[in-house]
């Protein structure tokens, strides 16, 4: 069973980005390596440890996208009003004023949505796997760390 479930938008932004630190993402490091290289002493050369500092964090993002591309499954979002993977929810903490309410894109966190109002919510994060499957005007209580809180679903959309 995959264990990444993403959005069509999603896998294309992963593919495009491993494609791009694959190609011009290690040639541009290379190269910046090699000119630190030919400045002389490696022990005390700032620039040769920023650059390979650089491709360490840069390899290290291109191994985490090959996991990723190496066990996906594409989701798309429910179109029947129930929180899913890929729908945007808004809730309301009890207790909470209305103008308080919080808006979650479900889904993996690699997902971006369009609107930067929106944060990204794991389905496996307790709140995210509690809201699964509900609809706008219930409420749903899960168990966070401090103790059991509660939340309106206020709205959902596809």
């Amino acid at each position: 069973m995959p264990t990444h479930r993403l959005s069509r938008g999603a896998l294309e932004r992963l593919q495009a980005e491993h494609l791009d630190l694959t190609t011009r993402g290690r040639i541009e490091v290379a190269g910046r390596i090699g000119r630190a290289r030919e400045m002389g002493d490696l022990k005390e050369n700032g620039d040769y440890h920023a650059a390979k500092d650089e491709q360490g964090h840069m390899e290290g993002r291109i191994r985490q996208i090959e996991a990723i591309l190496e066990n996906y499954e594409i989701v798309e979002a429910a179109t029947d009003g129930t929180v899913a993977h890929g729908c945007i929810v808004t809730v309301l903490y009890d207790g909470d004023a209305p103008s308080q309410a919080e808006r979650y894109l479900i889904g993996h966190m690699e997902e971006q949505p369009d609107d930067p109002n929106v944060s990204v919510m794991s389905a496996t994060s307790p709140l995210g796997a509690a809201l699964l499957g509900a609809k706008a005007g219930d409420t749903v209580t899960y168990q966070a760390p401090t103790g059991a809180l509660t939340v309106n679903v206020l709205r959902v959309e596809a």
